[in-house]
């Protein structure tokens, strides 16, 4: 028997250190090549750190929330044979991912025991067994679900990748009949005393990072219009009725970021990043969308490139396809990078104003809020119009007050007359 040593890779683009944000492994576990042993957390995204080889689990270099020299090591494995002998290099990352997927392997008749650390397949039903004090995996919105429902969740079967239990796994527990429903019905008033800790490591800690840092150093300040969308709404379901079938449907997303495009023609100043050490604005002729999308792990910024080249269509796939990756952890680097404005949007839940946060260095923030039905006065008539507000925030050092309120009404102005927004 041998021992092969696993460093921490070099993930590229000069990264000196990385957090180790999550093991899929433990002492003892045996492991097949090209399963996934830990996650690792870059200044942009989760990167999944595969086995080269067979073995078993002897040594883990660090844990989860630890920041890592590219190098050091990070597992060793005892294998057949003499091992690798030298601290030899890591294996590359298999990809970039939001939450790590271990890969799909044969497993050997020899090695049969190595299927132990893998996550049990979904048809075993609902229900999983786990020690008192382990805490499985959940989002926070899952969690609470969970609480309202009255479900200890250490005791539901997660389908979702690396064992994350998902909204689903809940529901299904539920029509299995083992939830807290079969409970006195006074346990839903009996007081609670539990607490629970939450280590604030890998995505989530990046995420505190990045909005810590954002209102530190930039001037925030937000501004608030109300927008008649009843016009773009019926161009909408015109346009879904006629075209949805072949070209796929349309949200108010694309037309939202046509808007932006267009808008953007005479205020440049908001497509532009802020360099504030060297005091270096960059405004940008090229329109890289970033639309902030949630996912399990947190918010996540997938950028559609050069929005100012695509159709509606175009626009709508693309937002899809990036928004489908980020939910999914299969986002990667670049394609949740090098945005020059930002869209974001609580959609149904949009509430009625926000103050979204700027995503630095850019200086400006698009915020989206709901859609409701309001009666309106048109022309001395009361009328029922599609309403909604945009919430936007600037960086006031780059961005001034009347510049950013005519931006805004710009973009008012191009979606209460849609047909403004494809005149050339």
């Amino acid at each position: 028997m041998g021992t092969h040593v696993i460093k921490m890779p070099d993930i590229g683009e000069g990264i000196a250190e990385v957090e180790l944000s999550q093991w899929h492994v433990k002492v003892g576990d045996l492991v097949v090549e090209d399963q996934v042993l830990a996650d690792v957390m870059t200044d942009k995204a989760m990167v999944d750190i595969p086995s080269p080889v067979h073995g078993k689990v002897i040594a883990l270099g660090g844990q989860p929330g630890e920041v890592m020299a590219v190098g050091s090591v990070l597992i060793s494995i005892e294998v057949e044979g003499a091992g690798n002998l030298k601290e030899s290099a890591a294996p590359a990352p298999v990809k970039e991912a939001a939450v790590a997927v271990p890969a799909k392997t044969e497993t050997p008749v020899e090695n049969k025991s190595a299927a132990i650390a893998r996550p049990a397949p979904a048809c075993q039903g609902p229900v999983v067994a786990r020690e008192a004090d382990e805490r499985p995996l959940a989002s926070p919105a899952v969690r609470k679900h969970a609480l309202d429902l009255g479900i200890q969740l250490r005791l539901v079967r997660g389908t979702g990748p690396a064992g994350r239990v998902l909204h689903d796994d809940l529901e299904a527990y539920l029509a299995q009949g083992q939830s807290n429903a079969s409970a006195p019905a006074s346990a839903a008033y009996a007081q609670r005393h539990d607490e629970e800790q939450i280590q604030v490591i890998g995505m989530r800690r990046k995420i505190a990072q990045r909005m810590q840092d954002a209102t530190q150093r930039a001037a925030h300040f937000s501004y608030v219009e109300e927008i008649d969308v009843t016009a773009i709404e019926e161009l909408r379901a015109h346009l879904n009725a006629k075209h949805g079938a072949s070209r796929g449907k349309l949200t108010l997303l694309p037309f939202l970021v046509r808007a932006l495009v267009v808008a953007l023609r005479d205020f440049p100043q908001m497509n532009a990043r802020y360099d504030d050490e060297a005091q270096v604005i960059t405004r940008l002729s090229a329109v890289h969308v970033g639309v902030a999308t949630q996912s399990d792990v947190g918010l996540m910024v997938p950028v559609v490139r050069h929005a100012e080249a695509r159709s509606l269509w175009d626009s709508a796939a693309e937002i899809s396809r990036l928004a489908n990756a980020a939910r999914h952890g299969k986002a990667s680097r670049d394609e949740l990078s090098g945005s020059t404005i930002t869209l974001t949007s609580l959609g149904a839940l949009g509430g009625i104003v926000s103050t979204p946060v700027l995503n630095l260095p850019e200086v400006a923030i698009v915020g989206v809020n709901k859609i409701v039905e309001r009666p309106m006065v048109v022309k001395g008539q009361v009328v029922i119009r599609k309403m909604m507000n945009l919430s936007s925030s600037f960086d006031h050092r780059v961005v001034d007050g009347m510049d950013a309120a005519l931006f805004i009404q710009a973009i008012r102005g191009l979606l209460e007359q849609p047909a403004t927004l494809f005149v050339e």
